[in-house]
């Protein structure tokens, strides 16, 4: 029986030790009716639980990655927001810090998106609709204008120009006066992603790959703190995959980064802590939360046993989670704010370190003040009201959770194998006839399934499956095939007004002639000269937005170095 026990044991000097740095916040940890609760719970008997599902803080981290849950720090609220000018979106930030969101998370227009400056032919009738536009560092300030970037974290959700915009962040935190090697936030960088899903790239794969690594490099030396890559699940599960191909998508794009780390000769247990993932939350309550487990599991084990992480925090997973945006209708919105609640819960119950909860309006729009606040408002209520944050991991034992999170990982794993095999073909071997990976034999695997569309369509063939289900009415969504009667009237939505593009494009054509040109030209040019080398791009990069280089001149300057990608086409 005493081995039984030790489980238990190490936990408690775990929450012991925490309780004693002044880790446990000074809260009311009861019920309702004022009833006492413990920190967590295991099995009756005082035995220890099974190997796999562990105690919180303790490897593989099923139970979460602390002793003390959520409350030694519950989960920060961190909503994702950005629209129109940088002007509009920063007194949107200030309204979410005033209420109590805990970070912030910047959704940026498509020209953005697409490394194109708001005056860009191509950027006619996008600017400022689906994110914030921002054209150069002076943008950037203005985004931030009296947000603290030392006392605030932010995440910014860009990957094909992220280094850019990595860099016009920088600079903004510069012209405040701070440290910037005091930041702390997360880029999400993750390309993989997009050609898998999403579809934003700018590059090839090889030329992404390289500026990544640099990135991880800067960041690892400069910047500890920060988190250079947030490795998304998001719009592969958008994109209608199930949960177990999410997981296994997203976990195999970031064994790709830690081998791409490693082949950069750095050292797993420095870079490794700087990743960091981000998964959406959909509506089946039970899956969701075993994936959020499963996901920690793997991953800690994949650290530990495959890439020879021996710290900590190398072997965490670190998440964010959004609600699923795909499973908001616009058909009776307001049962958007239900369906939001529930995803938010799951999230929460699985461990989320920080999370974002969509408003009821942006199946049709991007989110009114008022729906903002009803969506932070959500986040609120499940963390001051209903007890979630008293008891670490609370399904932690449950017959069917724990079934499930070991079913989720096993297609997870399997998946894993196919991705490993894929990277096989046409590899060449050593002398020994083992076979040679340039990176790593999961991100030839990734590369090679990326080039044969296997992502794409494994992808398609579960949303099809699913719409089928719909269509069907096997699956059923509330207002859309059944309970379709409502008395709801029609939204109030925002509305981005071409005037915003209009001053935006004349703002930055005076901010372009204001410039010393011979200074932009010069520093472009060095970072070119970089670019064509295999030194690191973010110093020279950082000179250029310096200048006053718009996000548009610093990517067209490298589209003329590494070229464009375009996606094979497939039927």
């Amino acid at each position: 029986m005493g081995a039984q026990t030790n489980g238990r044991s190490r936990w408690e000097q775990r929450y012991a030790e925490a309780e004693a740095k002044g880790r446990v916040r000074d809260a009311d940890f009861t019920t309702l009716s004022g009833m006492s609760v413990d920190p967590v719970y295991g099995p009756a008997d005082g035995g220890d639980t099974p190997e796999n599902v562990g105690w919180p803080g303790e490897f593989p981290y099923t139970r979460g990655l602390y002793a003390t849950g959520y409350r030694g720090r519950p989960w920060t609220i961190r909503q994702f927001a950005g629209f129109g000018n940088a002007v509009q979106t920063n007194e949107r930030y200030k309204m979410i810090l005033e209420r109590g969101g805990g970070g912030l998370s910047v959704a940026f227009d498509m020209p953005t998106l697409m490394g194109r400056d708001s005056d860009d032919a191509l950027s006619l009738g996008e600017v400022g609709h689906c994110g914030v536009a921002i054209d150069s560092a002076a943008d950037m300030e203005v985004l931030f204008d009296g947000i603290p970037l030392d006392e605030v974290t932010t995440s910014m959700t860009i990957s094909g120009p992220a280094v850019p915009a990595f860099c016009m962040y920088l600079v903004a935190a510069e012209r405040q006066g701070v440290d910037i090697t005091k930041l702390n936030g997360t880029l999400q960088t993750d390309i993989f992603k997009e050609y898998i899903a999403q579809k934003e790239w700018l590059f090839a794969p090889a030329p992404h790959l390289r500026l990544i690594g640099d990135l991880m490099e800067y960041t690892s030396s400069k910047i500890k703190a920060y988190k250079p890559l947030s490795v998304s699940g998001y719009h592969i599960r958008e994109a209608g995959s199930t949960a177990a191909q999410e997981l296994a998508f997203t976990l195999a794009d970031g064994f790709g980064y830690v081998e791409l780390g490693l082949s950069r000769g750095m050292d797993v247990d420095a870079f490794a802590p700087g990743l960091s993932f981000f998964f959406d939350s959909h509506l089946d309550f039970f899956e969701e939360i075993a994936k959020f487990r499963a996901a920690r599991r793997i991953w800690a084990k994949w650290m530990r046993d495959v890439y020879g992480a021996t710290t900590e925090k190398a072997q965490w997973l670190r998440f964010h989670t959004q609600t699923a945006g795909v499973s908001l209708t616009a058909q009776q919105p307001m049962n958007n704010v239900v369906r939001t609640a529930v995803e938010a819960l799951a999230a929460v119950l699985g461990g989320t370190n920080s999370l974002h909860t969509n408003a009821l309006d942006e199946t049709l729009a991007l989110p009114s003040d008022q729906s903002a606040e009803v969506a932070l408002r959500t986040q609120q209520v499940i963390m001051e009201e209903t007890g979630v944050v008293n008891v670490a991991d609370p399904l932690g034992g449950s017959y069917y959770v724990e079934e499930l999170t070991n079913k989720i990982e096993a297609e997870a794993e399997a998946i894993f194998d196919k991705i490993r095999s894929m990277g096989e073909l046409d590899r060449d071997r050593d002398a020994d006839g083992a076979i040679q990976h340039e990176i790593g034999p999961i991100t030839s695997g990734l590369l090679r399934g990326i080039e044969d569309g296997w992502f794409m369509s494994e992808i398609a063939e579960a949303a099809f499956v699913y719409q089928t289900a719909l269509e069907k009415g096997d699956k059923k969504v509330v207002g859309v095939n059944c309970h379709t009667d409502s008395l709801a009237s029609e939204l109030e939505i925002l509305r981005v007004s071409h005037e915003v593009e209009v001053e935006q494009v004349r703002a930055l054509d005076e901010r372009k002639a204001g410039r010393d040109a011979a200074r932009v030209t010069s520093t472009i040019d060095e970072m070119v000269r970089v670019a064509r080398g295999d030194g690191n791009l973010i110093e020279p990069m950082l000179e250029a937005v310096r200048a006053e280089a718009t996000m548009g001149e610093i990517c067209n300057a490298l589209r003329e170095v590494w070229g464009i990608y375009r996606e094979p086409a497939r039927f």
